[in-house]
């Protein structure tokens, strides 16, 4: 059998023993991405001792970022939760932009948010009003969370200076005034149908619940939380929202030093470390603790429990992101990207589209949306030199914006942030095929829609 379809055989049989795995013997996730880790490696040839490396370095390097993000997110969410601050910025927020409007503005949100924000950040970050507008509106969690979280898998893949976009502008030395352009105005309508108008379809189909161990009005939690804020002084609406807002600011700061200041700059160097993510959300969660915390009332003791509290769920969150970190790279060590890359520059399609389908074939293929951004650039920089002025500056920002949404394309059980979603917003491993794969799909299609219609005019 050629090697090529050989390898394309095994991920197909490792994705279906996956959820074989899971959904047949009912194993735990995080047991059953390990099983099938190893497996795939050994099927793709690999020595035991290179499958095991691997393996460790995937997780590794997962859990290396998600694991402080997800642990300081967690805490700095559930101070906000107990102090009552997310209650009164939910609240508020759902009564100045009204029922029918704050599926948009969750859109819209999104996608400013991811800009400077890893997509993970995202997530975690604004979980918890999120559950707060599923509580208030009694609605599906889907009816609030789709909307919102489409905005951020498309910023985060097509929007300059976001890090996924930032790849393929690299890789293919693009225009980044005009990547920007072409993203945001595929962006808005991919949003649109992919977010608020699929979103809306999913609240009215599936109810989902928030999650038990981050519903703040569970009856057998509500005496401990009620005994809490007794004696807590309320936050206001503008402190809360300035404590939200605040690491964006520092993030977006840190950018813009990156971009304007050389790399010895003092300022550079201070931003680089109060705006790196970790040294942003650091700063927000002792913000929280100590104006909503201990100045709101807390007692130490009262502290020690918001910790232990948020801590617990968010450890089984980053095993199981890790576990998928760490499948999705035996996928890459097995160079079922570079396969597919291959097929599809063979194909003969047009290039816009042919950057598109191989963007999406790899990353269907291995999980992350950043290695199909990075392998497609690579992959078609050539052919873009090659095609000379056929290509026009133009051109190739919008094939930035294309490989992008083509990265974008269906993420499963592969991709770390098919677990965080499932996780944080408590749907199984089928039901999530249905929204979290389901909706990247059509955002991946709509925007690639538009990108091809903006093309028709150059």
């Amino acid at each position: 059998m050629d090697s090529s379809v050989s390898i394309i055989a095994v991920v197909l049989g490792a994705i279906a023993l996956l959820l074989f795995l899971i959904l047949k013997l009912k194993i735990h996730e995080v047991l059953a991405l390990l099983i099938v880790s190893v497996a795939a490696g050994l099927a793709f040839g690999m020595s035991p001792a290179f499958v095991f490396e691997t393996i460790e370095k995937g997780m590794g390097s997962t859990l290396g970022f998600l694991a402080v993000v997800i642990a300081i997110g967690s805490m700095f969410g559930e101070v906000m939760k107990i102090s009552g601050g997310v209650q009164n910025l939910a609240d508020t927020l759902y009564r100045k932009v009204g029922e029918r409007n704050i599926i948009w503005a969750l859109g819209f949100i999104g996608i400013l948010v991811a800009i400077p924000i890893y997509i993970e950040v995202c997530f975690i970050m604004f979980a918890p009003i999120i559950y707060r507008f599923a509580k208030t509106g009694k609605r599906s969690l889907l009816y609030y969370a789709v909307p919102f979280l489409a905005g951020v898998v498309i910023s985060y893949s097509t929007i300059p200076p976001a890090a996924g976009a930032m790849t393929g502008v690299v890789g293919l030395n693009a225009d980044v005034g005009m990547v920007i352009l072409f993203s945001m105005l595929a962006a808005i309508p991919a949003m649109l149908i992919g977010g608020v108008l699929y979103g809306g379809f999913l609240g009215k189909k599936i109810y989902i619940e928030v999650p038990r161990h981050m519903d703040p009005e569970l009856k057998e939690e509500e005496k401990e939380e009620e005994e809490i804020r007794k004696h807590l002084k309320k936050p206001g609406f503008i402190p809360v929202l300035l404590t939200f807002v605040l690491p964006l600011l520092l993030m977006v700061g840190r950018a813009g030093c990156d971009f304007l200041l050389p790399e010895d700059n003092s300022v550079r160097k201070l931003m680089t470390l109060i705006g790196h993510p970790f040294g942003a959300l650091m700063i927000v969660c002792i913000l929280a603790i100590y104006f909503f915390g201990i100045r709101g009332g807390f007692t130490a003791d009262d502290l020690r429990s918001v910790a232990d509290k948020a801590l617990y769920p968010a450890g089984m969150i980053a095993l199981v992101a890790g576990a998928g970190g760490a499948f999705g790279e035996i996928l890459v060590e097995s160079g079922v990207g570079d396969v597919i890359a291959r097929y599809a520059q063979h194909i003969g399609l047009p290039v816009l589209a042919l950057a598109y389908i191989t963007a999406a074939f790899i990353r269907v293929a291995q999980g992350s949306g950043t290695v199909a951004i990075v392998t497609t650039s690579v992959l078609m920089a050539p052919v873009v030199d090659a095609m000379g002025t056929a290509v026009s500056p133009a051109m190739r920002s919008l094939m930035v914006t294309i490989i992008g949404f083509g990265a974008i394309m269906a993420s499963h059980l592969n991709d770390s942030s098919y677990w965080i979603t499932a996780k944080y917003f408590n749907m199984d491993e089928v039901t999530n095929l249905k929204v979290w794969t389901a909706t990247t799909s059509i955002i991946s299609l709509s925007g690639f829609a538009v990108c091809m219609v903006i093309s028709l005019f150059m």
